[in-house]
């Protein structure tokens, strides 16, 4: 990120977050100052192992990823330190200008250990459950770190999906079993995500996930209505950074926030357009966006996960204890030169309904900027996979995405939101150092 654009981020945070933080962090600063190190210390992730180990037997739990250990590397002095050269002119020049900018931070990793609990109750023949984890591809802002799990089952793994980028944890139970118990642990460090228009050159992606992230799905399409929905949107802009811009921004002016929907939403961006009724939760913000997009060629794609950790922006875009019901959709989308692109409409949707901010609300301003091209990492990132089917499932179809953890018993798939029959806690917790 440009160290202007950094600034700019800052400010913008600033004008967000709660008074009592913007004090520590002002604390924070003038305790730095007032203790500057003369040395430097950068922090890089070491090498990581890739064995796993892909079925598990109740008397075996090894971790399926050998962990990250960030070390400081500590610039020594020499001996006989040279003496400095005297500034020139134009130095001299550069230190008093006012607009001279400080050395870029180093980047602030932040690891956090996930436990999800899950218990069964009235289950009658045999049981599987599946598990979405946390997206196994290393990013510039996310790394799964491994997986550590112990229950009952009388068999469990992990498999992965490469079409989806999925990661799936399942376990099996055999008829007669008592009461089916799991708990697995997951580590997953975390950066926020940023987009810097003034760099260009990122990496190609690859063309068979583009055409991917170009078809439609069981519930976005993208012809007819979602087409000439996103034809209007763009009107007669050309360039693809400001058409996605564009759309994210028609998305948010005429999408509402819907608490009522359960989970993330239903995802069906055809019946919300036909209906005219274009309220939802995350999932039907961001499946909107995504379908608009693909309609006139940008690819794009949604990312489903979970809420870790408090929000720096408003209350409502986080979460703490139990992470049961905090799962979150977001959206990207894909152009030469920029690569993958994040936004997050639904979230702005989300602070409109909570903070009940009007159209000329000076953080509803803020906010939107903001959410075009950040996002806040507070979240992980599960998949962005759509039409999921199953491994080893008998019944129940596809699945319009995978967020939430699914069981089959004796072939039925039963709802993972029946909070008598299907106990799941999920608790985050910050790993410190």
């Amino acid at each position: 990120m440009k160290r202007r654009d950094f600034l700019a981020a800052s400010a913008l945070l600033s004008l967000l977050a709660p008074s009592s933080v913007l004090a520590v962090n002002k604390k924070k600063a003038a305790a730095q100052d007032a203790a500057k190190p003369a040395a430097k210390s950068t922090a890089k992730p070491a090498g990581k192992t890739s064995s796993r180990e892909t079925t598990r037997s109740s008397g075996s739990r090894a971790s399926t990823r050998a962990r990250h250990s960030y070390r400081p590397v500590v610039e020594k002095p020499s001996a006989t330190p040279a003496p400095a050269p005297s500034p020139s002119p134009i130095a001299a020049v550069e230190q008093r200008n006012a607009i001279s900018l400080p050395d870029e931070p180093q980047p602030n990793w932040r690891t956090y250990d996930i436990t999800s609990q899950i218990t069964i109750n009235q289950v009658k023949g045999k049981l599987r459950l599946w598990l979405p984890l946390a997206q196994y591809k290393d990013t510039p802002w996310q790394r799964s770190l491994g997986h550590f799990w112990r229950g009952n089952f009388d068999s469990a793994g992990i498999y992965r999906d490469p079409v989806a980028d999925m990661e799936v944890f399942y376990a099996d139970w055999k008829e007669g079993s008592p009461t089916p118990q799991l708990q697995i642990n997951s580590q997953v460090a975390k950066l926020d995500r940023h987009f810097d228009i003034t760099r260009r050159g990122s990496a190609a992606e690859r063309s068979e996930v583009l055409r991917r992230c170009l078809q439609s799905s069981n519930l976005v399409p993208i012809d007819g209505l979602v087409r000439r929905t996103a034809e209007r949107a763009i009107g007669r802009i050309k360039d693809p950074v400001a058409q996605g811009k564009a759309i994210y921004d028609w998305v948010v002016e005429n999408t509402s926030f819907d608490p009522a929907q359960s989970g993330i939403g239903r995802g069906d961006v055809e019946a919300m357009l036909d209906s005219g009724q274009l309220s939802g939760k995350s999932a039907d913000i961001a499946l909107l966006f995504v379908g608009l997009c693909r309609s006139i060629g940008i690819p794009a794609r949604p990312v489903f996960g979970l809420r870790v950790d408090s929000s720096r922006l408003f209350s409502g875009l986080g979460a703490t204890g139990n992470l049961r019901a905090v799962q979150h959709c977001r959206a990207e989308f894909y152009t030469p030169g920029y690569g993958w692109i994040p936004v997050d409409p639904g979230d702005v949707r989300k602070a409109i309904h909570d903070e009940h901010l009007g159209n000329g609300d000076a953080k509803l301003v803020v906010l939107r900027k903001l959410l075009f091209g950040f996002w806040e990492m507070n979240w992980i990132a599960y998949n962005a996979a759509q039409d999921v089917s199953l491994r080893g499932a008998s019944g129940g179809g596809l699945l319009p995405f995978l967020v939430l953890p699914q069981a089959e018993a004796a072939g039925v798939r039963f709802d993972s939101t029946d909070i008598q029959r299907f106990g799941y806690t999920v608790n985050a917790s910050r790993v410190e150092g």
